[in-house]
């Protein structure tokens, strides 16, 4: 499943970086989010970084451990995390335009055991509701970014 989606922004790049790598208060500026851990490195989103995040997804709450793989200052990062037999993988892209930044976000989940490929066959069903709930965070910080 690959999950592409973007927004506009009206806040500059630096400011809008800051707020999607603060791990510090992502649960009060993501709706979604109930709880979150850093584990290891800095709260501000780096190579390195680890937490774990408990989320409502579907109506239920999960609870994911995840890290950074990718950091370009002010300009992208990439999160992975493993869970049921998936490999996920969620990267930011931060371009400056005139009115402000534009976000680029996708997200893959890639089965890597058997049972998680099989699943993937009925994961279609809900990769609306996926989509759905990943854009409902771009929203949630984009009213963070625009309220300061």
């Amino acid at each position: 499943m690959k999950i592409q989606d973007s927004i506009n922004i009206d806040a500059d790049r630096a400011r809008v970086f800051e707020v999607f790598c603060d791990l510090e208060n992502a649960a009060a500026n993501i709706g979604a989010i109930t709880e979150l851990e850093v584990l290891a490195g800095p709260a501000q989103l780096n190579v390195g970084t680890r937490w774990r995040e408990t989320r409502t997804m579907f109506g239920k709450e999960a609870t994911e451990e995840m890290w950074v793989t990718g950091y370009e200052q002010d300009a992208s990062y990439v999160a992975e995390a493993e869970s049921r037999g998936t490999h996920y993988r969620s990267e930011y892209r931060f371009t400056a335009e005139r009115s402000g930044t534009r976000v680029d976000m996708t997200f893959e989940g890639i089965p890597i055991s058997m049972g998680a490929r099989a699943a993937s066959i009925i994961g279609v069903l809900f990769a609306g509701a996926a989509k759905k709930a990943l854009h409902q965070d771009l929203v949630d910080l984009k009213r963070v970014c625009e309220s300061r």
